[in-house]
């Protein structure tokens, strides 16, 4: 678990999904797996599934495509059959990459990119409507959230 698959995780469960997180799918009869998914993410008020795949890698896009394309495969294969075997087949499945950078218009085939600053932009802004942890702390729970938390809005005072 690297820190952005972390920060990532958090964020989701704190904002009330249902997190699986290193995930290994595709039981090999000789030992093994398929392949790891980096983190599922059902949210069962809203109905919302996502599969979200984080990278801070240097490679290149064309490096990087093959790999998300057997991810991202593997997801839609397994997600269902052993990760949230519970959920109809019929859920829509939302995907999603947390990298560097990004191809020219935002999608790998149909799967949204994002950037870590763009994430981590929207991420800081909710943390922010949260105000300072006096009034309305991040729970503990939460790490990385917290700290951004006590970073951009103080525990009494906002930092300057």
């Amino acid at each position: 678990m690297n820190h952005l698959e972390e920060i990532v995780f958090e964020y989701y469960d704190w904002k009330d999904y249902l997190v699986k997180k290193n995930i290994n799918v595709g039981k090999r009869e000789r030992g093994g797996y398929e392949m790891e998914l980096d983190i599922i993410a059902y949210n069962p008020h809203k109905k919302h599934l996502i599969h979200i795949e984080t990278s801070l890698d240097a490679y290149s896009w064309e490096k990087r495509k093959e790999r998300y394309i057997k991810k991202f495969n593997l997801g839609r294969k397994y997600i269902f059959k052993e990760v949230f075997t519970w959920l109809d087949e019929a859920t829509p499945l939302d995907e999603l990459i947390v990298a560097i950078n990004k191809t020219g218009d935002g999608f790998l085939n149909k799967v949204k990119i994002v950037t870590v600053d763009e994430f981590m932009s929207k991420l800081i802004n909710e943390i922010k409507a949260e105000d300072k942890a006096s009034k309305n702390a991040i729970p503990q729970q939460y790490p990385l959230l917290r700290t951004i938390q006590f970073c951009f809005c103080g525990y009494y005072n906002k930092p300057e």
